[in-house]
Protein backbone atom coordinates (compact mmCIF):
# COMPACT_ATOMS: atom_id res chain seq x y z
CA UNK A 1 0.00 0.00 0.00
CA UNK A 2 1.39 3.40 -0.92
CA UNK A 3 2.16 6.04 1.68
CA UNK A 4 -0.48 8.38 0.25
CA UNK A 5 -3.13 5.69 0.70
CA UNK A 6 -2.13 4.91 4.29
CA UNK A 7 -2.18 8.47 5.61
CA UNK A 8 -5.64 9.53 4.51
CA UNK A 9 -8.99 9.96 6.19
CA UNK A 10 -11.46 9.54 3.34
CA UNK A 11 -15.16 10.19 3.67
CA UNK A 12 -15.83 6.45 3.49
CA UNK A 13 -13.96 6.00 6.82
CA UNK A 14 -15.90 8.68 8.68
CA UNK A 15 -18.44 7.45 11.20
CA UNK A 16 -21.66 9.39 10.61
CA UNK A 17 -24.47 6.92 11.31
CA UNK A 18 -26.39 7.86 14.46
CA UNK A 19 -27.71 4.31 14.82
CA UNK A 20 -24.18 2.85 14.64
CA UNK A 21 -22.93 5.39 17.19
CA UNK A 22 -25.82 4.63 19.56
CA UNK A 23 -25.24 0.88 19.19
CA UNK A 24 -21.52 1.33 19.81
CA UNK A 25 -22.07 3.19 23.09
CA UNK A 26 -24.76 0.73 24.18
CA UNK A 27 -23.03 -2.56 23.33
CA UNK A 28 -19.42 -1.67 22.54
CA UNK A 29 -16.27 -1.94 24.58
CA UNK A 30 -13.73 0.73 25.37
CA UNK A 31 -10.09 1.22 26.15
CA UNK A 32 -8.67 4.35 27.81
CA UNK A 33 -5.36 6.13 28.03
CA UNK A 34 -5.83 9.42 29.86
CA UNK A 35 -7.21 11.74 28.51
CA UNK A 36 -8.34 9.71 25.49
CA UNK A 37 -10.91 6.95 25.26
CA UNK A 38 -11.54 4.64 22.32
CA UNK A 39 -15.00 3.08 22.14
CA UNK A 40 -15.33 0.25 19.62
CA UNK A 41 -17.77 -2.35 18.39
CA UNK A 42 -17.94 -4.85 15.55
CA UNK A 43 -19.84 -3.53 12.56
CA UNK A 44 -21.40 -4.68 9.33
CA UNK A 45 -20.53 -2.31 6.52
CA UNK A 46 -21.64 -2.95 2.97
CA UNK A 47 -18.77 -1.03 1.43
CA UNK A 48 -15.01 -1.60 1.37
CA UNK A 49 -13.51 0.08 4.50
CA UNK A 50 -12.76 -2.36 7.28
CA UNK A 51 -13.48 0.30 9.90
CA UNK A 52 -14.98 3.72 10.50
CA UNK A 53 -13.81 6.37 12.95
CA UNK A 54 -15.52 9.28 14.63
CA UNK A 55 -14.13 11.87 17.05
CA UNK A 56 -15.79 13.73 19.88
CA UNK A 57 -14.89 16.48 22.34
CA UNK A 58 -17.35 17.19 25.14
CA UNK A 59 -19.12 20.53 25.49
CA UNK A 60 -18.84 19.89 29.24
CA UNK A 61 -15.09 20.58 29.09
CA UNK A 62 -14.90 23.12 26.25
CA UNK A 63 -17.81 25.54 26.13
CA UNK A 64 -16.61 27.36 23.02
CA UNK A 65 -17.09 25.60 19.70
CA UNK A 66 -13.78 26.95 18.43
CA UNK A 67 -11.96 25.06 21.20
CA UNK A 68 -13.91 21.82 20.58
CA UNK A 69 -13.24 22.07 16.85
CA UNK A 70 -9.52 22.56 17.44
CA UNK A 71 -9.25 19.37 19.52
CA UNK A 72 -11.40 17.43 17.03
CA UNK A 73 -9.02 18.51 14.25
CA UNK A 74 -6.06 17.35 16.34
CA UNK A 75 -7.73 13.99 17.08
CA UNK A 76 -8.52 13.43 13.40
CA UNK A 77 -4.94 14.26 12.45
CA UNK A 78 -3.41 11.93 15.05
CA UNK A 79 -5.79 9.19 13.92
CA UNK A 80 -4.88 9.78 10.26
CA UNK A 81 -1.16 9.47 10.96
CA UNK A 82 -1.42 6.43 13.26
CA UNK A 83 -4.34 4.41 11.91
CA UNK A 84 -2.07 1.61 10.68
CA UNK A 85 -1.72 0.65 14.38
CA UNK A 86 -5.46 -0.06 14.44
CA UNK A 87 -5.47 -1.94 11.13
CA UNK A 88 -2.69 -4.38 11.95
CA UNK A 89 -4.65 -7.22 13.56
CA UNK A 90 -8.25 -6.55 12.54
CA UNK A 91 -9.95 -9.37 10.67
CA UNK A 92 -13.50 -7.98 10.94
CA UNK A 93 -15.02 -4.53 10.36
CA UNK A 94 -15.15 -2.23 13.39
CA UNK A 95 -16.58 1.15 14.34
CA UNK A 96 -14.48 3.42 16.54
CA UNK A 97 -15.15 6.62 18.44
CA UNK A 98 -12.18 8.59 19.75
CA UNK A 99 -13.06 10.83 22.70
CA UNK A 100 -11.09 13.63 24.34
CA UNK A 101 -12.14 13.56 28.01
CA UNK A 102 -10.48 16.34 29.97
CA UNK A 103 -10.47 20.10 30.25
CA UNK A 104 -6.66 20.06 30.17
CA UNK A 105 -5.30 21.63 26.99
CA UNK A 106 -2.63 19.19 25.90
CA UNK A 107 -0.27 20.02 23.05
CA UNK A 108 -0.45 18.27 19.68
CA UNK A 109 2.67 16.24 20.51
CA UNK A 110 1.20 15.04 23.83
CA UNK A 111 -2.09 14.08 22.18
CA UNK A 112 -0.22 12.25 19.41
CA UNK A 113 1.80 10.25 21.96
CA UNK A 114 -1.36 9.41 23.91
CA UNK A 115 -3.11 8.33 20.69
CA UNK A 116 -0.25 5.97 19.82
CA UNK A 117 -0.32 4.53 23.36
CA UNK A 118 -4.11 4.14 23.17
CA UNK A 119 -3.97 2.33 19.80
CA UNK A 120 -1.22 0.03 21.13
CA UNK A 121 -3.33 -0.72 24.21
CA UNK A 122 -6.25 -1.55 21.90
CA UNK A 123 -4.00 -3.90 19.91
CA UNK A 124 -2.96 -5.69 23.10
CA UNK A 125 -6.61 -6.08 24.09
CA UNK A 126 -7.47 -7.47 20.64
CA UNK A 127 -4.53 -9.89 20.79
CA UNK A 128 -5.76 -11.18 24.15
CA UNK A 129 -9.26 -11.69 22.74
CA UNK A 130 -7.92 -13.46 19.64
CA UNK A 131 -5.77 -15.75 21.82
CA UNK A 132 -8.83 -17.01 23.70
Amino acid sequence: MSLEKIHTYPKSEKLKSKTTIDLMFREGKSVSKYPLRLVYAKSTFGENPEFKMGVSVSKKYFKKAVDRNYFKRVLRETYRLNKQLLRENLQEPYSFMLLYQTKDRLSYEEINQKTIALFEKFQMQMNELNAK
